[in-house]
């Protein structure tokens, strides 16, 4: 299902299912205009640069022809994990906030640690907020830059040029943040140190509503299977690189599961179309049940 929509930037933020439906939001369709790029788009939706190729493959990411239409996939399942506080899936790039005593889910694209520097998983808390953070570059940080001739200062005054942004959230693992950043088009790309960045209009929001103790969850769900009314859908996103997950095995477990889920509600599935899923990796959720096993 997509829907073409005026455009207009707002956060995404949404009414939380009732038991039994995994999903929310819908795909969107917009008219590419004159002077922007998918990066443009995307952010306008608060939708990440990796999210918005793996929608518009054949759609030149820096150059779309002016007025064609493109996918803003921003229909999304929610993670199988408990819903509350902050929950961030690393292979699809977005974070998840779950506000206490409220039937409220908002949804943020992120950048995340490249290879040798990843985002580390397991329950953190939020230890420390800090607006117009300075940043204080690591030793192994500044060791890695001088050696490409580029020397970091031993710290960064807040301002325009500071890497964090405006905002800044420190985990119970110290040595990572959830913060801003003064290279937007980084925002759904593994660009960082293992920090988590996000959009400045982005963390500008999640840092008013999220006070310090929140639980962060850090997980790795490439593939998610949910309820939409009496239709299973499978929703997969390119496998973190390190975890050197193969085409076949990844095709397998999915079958395996979205099998298993379908079985129990008396539907069959097809395994082409969960292959097909898998190899396209769009990061949209796709229905793959057919009929039920009884009427075959």
């Amino acid at each position: 299902m997509s829907v073409t929509m005026m455009r207009h930037a707002f956060s995404e933020r949404f009414v939380l299912p009732p038991a039994g439906v995994d999903i929310v939001g819908m795909v969107r369709q917009v008219n590419v205009q004159k002077d922007e790029d998918l990066l443009d788009i995307g952010r306008q939706f608060g939708i990440g640069v990796e999210a918005m190729r793996h929608a518009n493959p054949d759609v030149d990411l820096w150059a779309p022809e002016v007025g064609k239409k493109v996918l803003v996939p921003s229909r999304y399942i929610l993670p199988e994990v408990p819903r509350e506080g902050i929950v961030i899936n690393l292979p699809e790039m977005r974070l998840y906030y779950f506000p206490e005593g409220k039937s409220l889910v908002y949804v943020y694209a992120i950048g995340i640690g490249r290879e040798d520097w990843g985002t580390p998983l397991g329950v953190h808390t939020i230890t420390e907020k800090r607006p117009n953070p300075t940043w204080t570059p690591p030793a192994s940080l500044r060791a890695e830059h001088a050696a490409k001739g580029d020397i970091l200062p031993a710290v960064v005054e807040a301002g325009p040029n500071n890497p964090l942004g405006l905002f800044a959230m420190r985990l119970s693992n110290p040595s990572y943040l959830i913060h801003g950043t003064n290279k937007p088009w980084g925002v759904g790309m593994r660009v960082s140190h293992g920090c988590i960045r996000m959009f400045p209009e982005g963390i500008k929001e999640l840092f008013a509503m999220t006070p310090q103790g929140t639980k962060v969850n850090v997980i790795k769900q490439e593939m998610k299977v949910g309820w939409f009314g009496d239709e299973l859908f499978l929703e997969y996103h390119p496998p973190i690189d390190e975890d050197r997950i193969s085409a076949q095995a990844a095709m397998k477990k999915a079958i395996a599961v979205v099998t298993e889920k379908a079985s129990a509600r008396g539907l069959r599935v097809s395994e082409n179309l969960i292959r097909a899923v898998v190899e396209e990796a769009s990061g949209m959720p796709v229905p793959v049940t057919t009929t039920p096993a009884n009427n075959l």
